[in-house]
């Protein structure tokens, strides 16, 4: 891959919802199992795992337990849609859509990938303020980003969600995981129906990078 098409996966790897149960080879699942692998991590501990599931039956109930957190997420955004502008209701609408289609149809995903972490291998250097500790996160999420961008190059569709960490005891139970490690993210794995992959919509440099103070917007210097 060329610095451009780095720049390209990472520019248009839109979340993909929707997705074919078309099987994915066993190649192209181990170059972006692998891809994960590399990622850093605190101490180099590599305190996660994931947990690539494609038996019918566990990805039927990871599904029942998906749809059942999904509901009451989607209501909300939907009600709050109604105080938005056309166009930016109607972009929530399609998301909502898309994120219908998985719920209902998250059984028939080639693969879905559990991530799991062990929260004693992870420096957590934050652990003292006075706020929700996110500095563990660092030692998991590089790992599930290099699986998002391998998939991206492979022309895998996935999204990251985090719904199924509400049900975290009966994920745990169902795919048998230790006491000792908890749930981070679930990623689905397939091939995209329809377009997949495209341009994303995000706020700009200026608008979220600043230069020395707080109150100072980058200047990149033209």
């Amino acid at each position: 891959m060329t610095t451009s098409d780095l720049y390209e996966a990472m520019r248009t790897q839109r979340a993909v919802r929707r997705i074919r149960p078309d099987p994915v080879p066993d190649d192209v699942l181990q170059r972006i199992f692998e891809a994960a692998t590399y990622a850093p991590t605190g101490g180099n501990q590599q305190a996660w795992r994931m947990i690539a599931v494609t038996d019918p039956a566990l990805k039927e109930q990871l599904g029942a337990l998906y749809a059942g957190q999904w509901q009451p997420f989607s209501d909300n955004y939907r009600k709050a849609a109604e105080t938005m502008d056309a166009d930016a209701a109607a972009a929530m609408d399609r998301t909502l859509a898309a994120g219908d289609h998985l719920a209902a149809n998250l059984g028939r995903v080639p693969v879905v990938v559990i991530v799991c972490f062990k929260p004693s291998g992870l420096a957590v250097t934050d652990i003292d303020q006075e706020r929700v500790p996110v500095v563990g996160g660092g030692s998991i999420y590089p790992a599930v980003q290099n699986l998002m961008l391998a998939a991206r190059a492979e022309g895998v569709g996935c999204v990251l969600t985090t719904l199924l960490c509400m049900s975290e005891p009966a994920v745990k139970k169902m795919l048998n995981i230790p006491d000792d490690w908890a749930t981070a993210a679930m990623v689905p794995l397939g091939y995209s129906v329809g377009v997949g992959y495209g341009p994303i919509s995000r706020k700009p440099v200026d608008k979220l990078f600043c230069q020395d103070q707080w109150d100072q917007a980058w200047d990149a210097h033209p």
